[in-house]
C-alpha cells in the first residue's frame, strides 16, 4: 500500500513563508492529481489546493488564492506547498493527498498522509 509522507510543518509566525513537502513511499502510477487538504480542530478537513499531472493546472480554495503555491515533481511524484504571508488561520494539520481527478472532496482521493501540523501564531 503506497503512503504519502508529509513533511515541513511546525511554528510559524504570522507573516512568515514555510513550505510543505509530501513524498511517496515508493513509486507508484496512477494519481494524475495531489492534493493539499487542512483540518484546524474541531472542523472539517477542507480542500486547499492541488495540482494535475496533466498539464499541471493548479486549483486554490479562495483563502489562500493570493497566498499559497502548489508545485510538484512528476518524475518523483513529490507536491510541495509553499506558503507565504501565514496567518494564525492558517493553524491546522495539513494532508498531503493523491487522486484520480481534481476534486475539494477529500473521499475522491485514493491515498493520503498521516499529516503535518503547522501552529501559526500571532
Amino acid at each position: 500500500q503506497v503512503r504519502l509522507v508529509e513533511s515541513g510543518g511546525g511554528l510559524a509566525q504570522a507573516g512568515d513563508s514555510l513550505t510543505l513537502s509530501c513524498a511517496p513511499s515508493e513509486r507508484y502510477f496512477g494519481s494524475t492529481v495531489m492534493a493539499w487538504f487542512r483540518q484546524a480542530p474541531g472542523r472539517d478537513r477542507d480542500f486547499v489546493a492541488a495540482i494535475s499531472w496533466s498539464g499541471g493546472r493548479t486549483y486554490y480554495t479562495d483563502s489562500v488564492k493570493d497566498r499559497f503555491t502548489i508545485s510538484g515533481d512528476y518524475g518523483r511524484n513529490t507536491v510541495y506547498l509553499h506558503m507565504n504571508s501565514l496567518k494564525p488561520e492558517d493553524t491546522a494539520d495539513y494532508y498531503c493527498a493523491a487522486g484520480p481527478y481534481a476534486s475539494q472532496a477529500p473521499n475522491e482521493y485514493d491515498y493520503w498522509g498521516q499529516g503535518t501540523h503547522l501552529t501559526v501564531s500571532s
